[in-house]
C-alpha cells in the first residue's frame, strides 16, 4: 500500500529516491510512465501488468481508441529497476514531459505513486481539495 506525500529531489544523474514506506511495493521492478495530469506514475510491474496493460490490451486492437490508448500510455513507459539506495532513474524524456527538473513530491496513491513537480503538485492538491466534496458526493449518488 502506497500512503502519503513526500518532498524529495532529483540529483544531477537523474535518480529519484523513493520513500522508504514505498521501496517493498516495487521490488519487482518500477513501471514510468507520463499521466496526463501532467506529473510520473511509478507502478510496481505486477499491478502495471494487472491493471493498466490489462485494460488496454483489452481493447479492440484495430480500433481508433486502441491505437490512440496503446501509444498514450506504453509509447511513454520504461520498465525499471530501484538500486540498491532506493533510487530509480527517471529518464530524461519523462522528466522534461511531466516538467520535472529538481524538487519533487512523490504521491503515494494506494496502489501506485504519482511523481510531481512540486509546484504543480501544490496546484494538483489544491484543486483536489476544492472538488472532493462535490466528486464524494457524486460518487455516493452511484452506489
Amino acid at each position: 500500500m502506497l500512503l502519503g506525500e513526500y518532498e524529495h529531489t532529483i540529483d544531477d544523474k537523474n535518480r529519484l529516491t523513493l520513500p522508504a514506506k514505498f521501496r517493498s511495493g516495487f521490488g519487482d521492478g518500477v513501471v514510468l510512465s507520463f499521466n496526463q495530469d501532467g506529473c510520473l506514475e511509478a507502478y510496481p510491474v505486477a499491478e502495471y501488468e494487472q491493471t493498466i496493460s490489462a485494460r488496454i490490451t483489452g481493447i479492440d486492437p484495430i480500433s481508433k481508441e486502441a491505437r490512440v490508448m496503446r501509444r498514450a500510455y506504453f509509447a511513454s513507459a520504461t520498465v525499471t529497476e530501484l538500486d540498491k539506495q532506493g533510487r530509480v532513474v527517471v529518464p530524461a524524456n519523462l522528466a522534461q514531459r511531466a516538467k520535472i527538473d529538481k524538487d519533487v513530491v512523490v504521491v503515494g496513491l494506494y496502489d501506485h505513486a504519482e511523481i510531481w513537480d512540486r509546484d504543480a503538485w501544490r496546484v494538483a492538491a489544491t484543486e483536489a481539495e476544492g472538488r472532493v466534496d462535490d466528486v464524494a458526493e457524486r460518487l455516493a449518488k452511484l452506489d
